[in-house]
């Protein structure tokens, strides 16, 4: 992720069909590099800016701000371009004489003054929308003032978000995938030197820099596309005009739009809630969510980017047997992947927030219950990115409808447990029960999507893949027992350490303990989708070593 995005988030920059298709063990493979690299530089820059701003308001303030652009592009284009007309993009590739060419130029010149439009529609409301994610009035623990200032300097990334969704589906589609995977790079890169600059200028140009650098970082990830898209060999110029193709394609336009809205009023709702709880509340809540984005980006959108292109072919052959055996692989590979992260960060969850935001002693507090938030949400971690999957198979089907329909039933478990969170918990542990709230609508959503998949499809192996999740499961807590058992024992050696340094030596030991541990006994309870993953961990490893008599 570029940055805070909320977690009702339909869409993703990805998933569309190359021209050529690569193995999914090679897209997979380089999806996985690019993503691992990007969520680590992503990492650091939250880190950064944790570590300056604390779990204090006017963190609470830049965090909506700059989800603000995401949301504003989502609502107005950002779901209707990445599930309509991106997919009418592949088509015209497939279809038209010209190989598409027409029509991306066509396509990118309406997308460039919808997004135009966007921004400014954007920054004209940028008063009603923090108001509304924050009321109206500046208390002890929201300032829509200082967002709305915030939001004037952020929400220009509107553009650039759709821009670069739009070059990323053309480079993808031509089998060209490096260069978009590896751009949220620079933009981290970006935003962690602004914060160096941040705290070198005077106060009185702080917010200025903060807004306007984290736009550059955004600016500069879509920039750097441009020269890729020329060396795939696409040229623009502009082409005026309605394709009738695009008009077909309104009645999935609107359940996309659909699907947006119902989502933010979970988002909406899960805001005002935190920020009329305790000061820092939005800030712990949205870091916590993009923590646990980190293992599902690295792993689940790389499975998905190389397991849509042949869901997507074999959906529109009508070989649903094919899609049906990838949605299963995908969840297996999923429970495989995530279980144990999910274990590792329900057991050690306040090591994990202490290690990566205490670097302040002033912040320690705020960083133990990020922990305790990740703690309490990380058992969302596997229904999320299943949930996920289920959506891009109805998609692949060119099937709005259902994820709309998804996603209201998603977000009709969720209103009530947020609602119920202020009434049953303390103002500093709303935001855990938030989380918590966030991760059993993902779980409800996970269910009643695998039911309509069955409904839509037929036999779904759900046993099969329920069996994978629950030996997984059985492995990951006997790992993660013994790991607690040995961090015990260390307890009183650990007792001299400074706090961060001890959150350090226990979350090490209790990776390594539990990664071990765990690994033998999937391999006892014979989870074969674990001799899958190791697999293509070593043929991404053997990828990036040189062969015999070559030179790099």
């Amino acid at each position: 992720m570029s940055g805070p995005a909320p977690d009702d988030s339909p869409t993703e920059q990805l998933v569309v069909v190359p021209r050529k298709e690569q193995s999914l063990g090679r897209s997979s493979s380089l999806m996985a590099v690019a993503s691992l690299v990007s969520r680590i530089t992503g990492f650091l820059r939250q880190v950064a800016l944790f570590t300056v701003l604390g779990d204090t308001i006017l963190n609470d303030s830049y965090t909506i701000s700059n989800t603000l652009p995401n949301i504003v592009y989502e609502f107005l284009i950002g779901g209707v371009l990445s599930s309509v007309m991106i997919p009418l993009l592949v088509r015209a590739q497939t279809e038209d004489r010209d190989g598409g060419e027409t029509y991306t130029r066509r396509l990118l010149t309406l997308a460039g003054i919808a997004l135009l439009i966007a921004t400014a529609a954007g920054m004209l409301a940028a008063p009603l929308l923090t108001r509304l994610y924050l009321g109206s009035h500046t208390t002890g623990t929201a300032d829509p003032q200082l967002a709305t200032v915030l939001a004037y300097l952020l929400l220009p990334q509107v553009f650039f978000y759709g821009m670069g969704a739009l070059l990323g589906a053309i480079l993808n589609s031509r089998g060209a995938f490096g260069a978009f995977a590896w751009a949220p790079v620079l933009n981290n890169i970006v935003v962690i030197g602004v914060v160096g600059v941040y705290l070198l200028v005077p106060d009185s140009a702080r917010l200025l820099v903060l807004g306007l650098g984290t736009t550059l970082g955004i600016v500069v990830q879509t920039v750097v596309l441009i020269p890729a898209v020329r060396r795939a060999g696409f040229r623009y110029r502009p082409v005026w005009g309605w394709d009738p193709r695009l008009t077909t394609a309104g009645g999935l336009a609107v359940w996309v739009a659909a699907y947006v809205l119902i989502g933010q009023v979970g988002l909406v709702l899960t805001t005002r809630v935190a920020a009329s709880s305790a000061a820092g509340s939005v800030t712990i809540y949205s870091y916590a969510w993009l923590l646990l984005q980190v293992p599902y980006g690295v792993l689940g959108v790389s499975l998905l980017t190389a397991l849509m292109p042949r869901m997507s072919r074999a959906a529109a052959e009508g070989r649903n047997a094919d899609v049906v055996s990838d949605l299963s692989l995908g969840s297996r590979l999923s429970a495989v992947l995530l279980v144990p992260v999910s274990a590792l960060l329900t057991i050690f969850g306040s090591q994990v927030g202490v290690a990566l935001f205490g670097l302040r002693e002033a912040n320690l507090d705020g960083a133990a219950q990020l922990g305790a938030t990740l703690a309490v949400s990380a058992f969302g971690l596997l229904p999320y990115a299943v949930t996920m999957l289920q959506l891009r198979v109805f998609y692949a089907l060119t099937d709005s409808r259902t994820p709309t329909l998804i996603q209201l039933f998603t977000v009709a478990v969720k209103v009530p447990l947020l609602l119920v969170c202020p009434l049953l918990l303390p103002a500093e542990d709303v935001v855990l029960g938030l989380a918590a709230a966030n991760a059993v609508s993902f779980l409800a959503g996970a269910v009643v999507g695998q039911m309509l998949l069955r409904r839509r499809m037929g036999r779904i192996p759900t046993g099969e893949v329920l069996s994978c999740v629950g030996r997984t499961l059985v492995a990951s807590i006997v790992g993660g027992l013994v790991a607690f058992g040995a961090i015990t024992l260390l307890d009183g050696a650990l007792g001299v350490l400074s706090t961060l340094g001890r959150a350090w030596i226990e979350l090490a030991v209790a990776t390594v303990i539990m990664g071990v541990i765990t690994l033998i006994a999937m391999k006892l309870l014979r989870v074969r989708e674990i001799d899958t993953a190791l697999g293509r961990l070593e043929r991404l490893v053997d990828r990036r070593k040189p062969r015999r008599g070559t030179t790099r």
